[in-house]
C-alpha cells in the first residue's frame, strides 16, 4: 500500500472563529511575538474548488514557526470551503496536517489508498494546496502542498 514516506509534514493547522484573540492566545502559550495575518485570494482568483463547485471562499491565516513545523491558525472568510466545513462540523479545534510534496499525483494516489479523497483545492503563487476529507478513517483532513504546479 501506498504512503506518504516521501513528503515531508509542513503544518499543524486550528480553525478559528476570530483569529486576532486565537493569535494572541497562541503568541502567549508559545512565548512568541504575535505574527501577521495573511488574507487569501477570494476562491475564484486562486482557481478553487470545494467540493466539485468553484468556490469564491478566503481565510485568514497566521503562522507560529515551530522549529521546521509551522502552527497555522485559519478564519474563515465564506463557507464553501473545508476550513469553513471544519469550523461548522466541529467548532474551534484542530483541523489539519498539511505536508510538502514534490508529487501530487503520487500522494493523491496515497491518500485514496487509504480510504481519503480531495476536496478543496486551489493555487498558491506557482504552487498548489489541496486538501483531502480524512474525517474517516484518521479523525482529520490533510493538506498536501505543492511548491510547483
Amino acid at each position: 500500500m501506498a504512503s506518504l514516506a516521501n513528503t515531508k509534514l509542513a503544518q499543524v493547522a486550528f480553525v478559528v472563529k476570530e483569529i486576532e484573540p486565537a493569535m494572541a492566545r497562541w503568541a502567549a502559550l508559545l512565548g512568541q511575538s504575535i505574527p501577521n495575518i495573511i488574507v487569501t485570494e477570494p476562491g475564484d482568483k486562486v482557481n478553487q474548488i470545494y467540493r466539485g463547485k468553484p468556490s469564491v471562499g478566503q481565510c485568514k491565516l497566521a503562522f507560529f514557526d515551530l522549529g521546521g513545523v509551522q502552527l497555522e491558525l485559519i478564519e474563515p472568510i465564506g463557507n464553501e470551503t473545508a476550513w469553513f466545513e471544519g469550523l461548522d462540523k466541529n467548532g474551534e479545534r484542530f483541523h489539519h496536517l498539511a505536508f510538502w510534496t514534490e508529487d501530487m499525483d503520487a500522494a493523491t494516489s496515497a491518500l485514496a489508498e487509504h480510504g481519503v479523497d480531495p476536496v478543496h483545492r486551489g493555487d498558491m503563487g506557482e504552487g498548489q494546496y489541496v486538501y483531502f476529507d480524512g474525517d474517516v478513517p484518521f479523525g482529520t483532513f490533510f493538506e498536501l502542498l505543492q511548491s510547483k504546479r
